[in-house]
């Protein structure tokens, strides 16, 4: 242990609140302010309007990035995924984006993105252990 830092696991808000907003601020003043805005591909059962699948993430400082992205099981395997990602692609056009990136686990989709032409940039293994964790790319 040493004195300048303390190793918790304390779940305070203000802590992770207090590091993010120095982060923000440094790179505020390396690359000007963030402009993340929100991006949302929302799929809503027919009959309750209820949410039952999607994609969300947000674009800021030229690139999409996928954060979530999930379809009910009996929706998948019917073209639907690649609609949404195409939606999302086509928005981050709309929005002057470079590129999309997001991240997968080898027990997720990575044959689904590679098939939409994603590029893997990175991966992680045994994370979790036994699997990979993917980084990919599409640049437009």
């Amino acid at each position: 242990m040493s004195d300048d830092f303390e190793v918790s696991d304390d779940a305070d808000p203000a802590i992770r609140g207090a590091i993010l907003e120095g982060l923000l601020a440094y790179n505020r003043s390396k690359v000007g302010p963030p402009g993340t805005r929100p991006l949302h591909v929302v799929v809503r059962d027919p009959e309750s309007g209820i949410v039952i699948g999607g994609l969300t993430g947000r674009t800021d400082k030229g690139w999409l990035f996928i954060e979530l992205f999930n379809l009910p099981e009996e929706l998948r395997g019917g073209g639907l995924g690649a609609r949404l990602l195409a939606a999302a692609e086509d928005e981050a056009r709309a929005r002057g984006c470079a590129g999309v990136w997001l991240d997968s686990y080898s027990f997720q989709a990575p044959d689904f993105y590679r098939k939409q032409g994603y590029v893997e940039f990175g991966a992680v293994p045994d994370n979790p252990t036994g699997h990979t964790r993917f980084f990919f790319q599409k640049r437009f």
